[in-house]
Parts: C-alpha cells; sequence; structure tokens
C-alpha cells in the first residue's frame, strides 16, 4: 500500500474550469482545448480534471492545484490544441525547461508568461509530476484506460508537504485573460488571437456545413442516375413484348 498525504485545506486552493475526484488519486487530467466529459474522468480515477486554454493563467492555476495536493505524480495531457495560445505545447515546455526571465522555455505559444509562481514553485512541480502526452485524443475509452496504467504504477505521494500558492487574475477575476502586470501590446495580441481562434472555429463549421451540402447533393444526383438506369433496363426489357403485341 502506497503512501497517501493530506492536500492543502480546501483543496483545490484555486477555481477554474474543471471538476474534481479522489484527492488521494495519483492522476490529474488536462483536457487542453477540449470539453470532454471531466466528472466521468474523475469518475474513472483522476483527482482533478479539466481544460488549459492559456499559455500563462491557465497553466498557473492547473500547477497551483497541483503542488497542493501531493498525491498527484502524473498529468495526462490529452484533447485538441488551443489555436494560437498553444496551451499543452507550453505546458509540456514548462516541465521540460522551466522558466527564464518569466518566460516559459521553448514555448511556442504567444504569450507564454508566467507570473505567479516561484522558481521553487516550478521545481516542485518538475519533480512531483510526471508528463504523459496523448494530445489530440478525445476518446473516453483511451483516457480512461490510461488513467487506469497510471494509477498502478502509483509511486505514492510525493514526500514533501503540500506547497500553497496564490494566483491572481488580472482585473480582479477576468477569467484567464491575461497575466497580471503584463505589456499592454501583449494584450492586444492576446485578443487579436482569441478573434482569430473564433473565426476559424466559424469557418471550420461553415465548411463541414458546405461539405455537408455537397454530399447531400453528390448522393440525390447518384439516386437518380440509378432510378434512371433501372427504368431504362426495364424498357429494354418491355420493349420486345409490347412490339410482340402491337
Amino acid at each position: 500500500m502506497v503512501e497517501k498525504k493530506s492536500p492543502a485545506s480546501g483543496w483545490p486552493i484555486v477555481q477554474g474550469d474543471f471538476h474534481t475526484g479522489d484527492a488521494q488519486s495519483c492522476v490529474g487530467v488536462v483536457t487542453m482545448g477540449s470539453h470532454l466529459d471531466e466528472q466521468g474522468i474523475c469518475d474513472a480515477g483522476a483527482a482533478i480534471a479539466g481544460s488549459c486554454k492559456t499559455e500563462n493563467l491557465g497553466i498557473e492555476k492547473i500547477i497551483a492545484n497541483v503542488i497542493s495536493n501531493p498525491n498527484i505524480r502524473f498529468i495526462l495531457c490529452c484533447g485538441t490544441e488551443v489555436k494560437g495560445h498553444l496551451s499543452g505545447q507550453s505546458f509540456m515546455a514548462l516541465h521540460a525547461g522551466g522558466v527564464s526571465g518569466g518566460k516559459i522555455v521553448g514555448a511556442e505559444g504567444a504569450i507564454p508568461f508566467i507570473e505567479n509562481l516561484s522558481d521553487e514553485a516550478i521545481k516542485r512541480f518538475q519533480d512531483q509530476v510526471e508528463m504523459v502526452n496523448i494530445m489530440e485524443s478525445e476518446d473516453m475509452g483511451t483516457i480512461k484506460a490510461k488513467i487506469d496504467e497510471l494509477k498502478a504504477k502509483d509511486p505514492g505521494a510525493f514526500p514533501e508537504e503540500p506547497m500553497v500558492v496564490e494566483v491572481k487574475e488580472a482585473g480582479g477575476g477576468a477569467a484567464e485573460v491575461a497575466v497580471a502586470g503584463v505589456n499592454p501590446q501583449f494584450l492586444e495580441i492576446e485578443e487579436r488571437l482569441n478573434a482569430i481562434e473564433e473565426r476559424i472555429e466559424f469557418v471550420d463549421a461553415e465548411m463541414a456545413q458546405r461539405v455537408g451540402r455537397k454530399v447531400g447533393r453528390d448522393i440525390g444526383i447518384l439516386y437518380g442516375l440509378v432510378a434512371g438506369l433501372i427504368v431504362f433496363m426495364m424498357l429494354l426489357m418491355l420493349l420486345p413484348k409490347l412490339i410482340g403485341f402491337l
């Protein structure tokens, strides 16, 4: 039986777009830009599950909730990448290379700046958990199977006590828009990225509708050709009889 610890009082200590399960589970799940059945993921054995749409405040919230629960030893990244923000790639880069000058080393997102986490907190996160990457997978069967696999490798709670950090949101609570203190130019870039992302989603939906209409039209034409061919064949078969009758 592996050793377990009590998480910080009131865990999860940071509120956000996630669900919670067994606080003694060794697995935390991040669905990135996808909205999956997070409660179902928790019911399958995850301690916490939710999305991460930004490469700054979103990542900070996850880390704050992870390091305040020593039982979480694996972070399972799944779901689709967030266009422009690249929060998944930035999250993996932070675990691999940390932060230098406030910026995530190796991150490709637009604004990968960390403001609320100390070097100590980031080091604790790197030491406490192993990152498991199955991003672009939204299949619940695959996710649940991976949770079972990781739980079977549970090394027990991290030996240090829960670490509590405060994550301040910009504008007194604006949900994951930008990190406090970031250059206004970065905020403008992020607003433009959000607008581009919305436009891309609209275009994707429009293309899907057009493809659907085209497929429907082609199927209609095919049915018409088949029906016409059947009628033609029937006429060929009946024509000799009609000529004999006449």
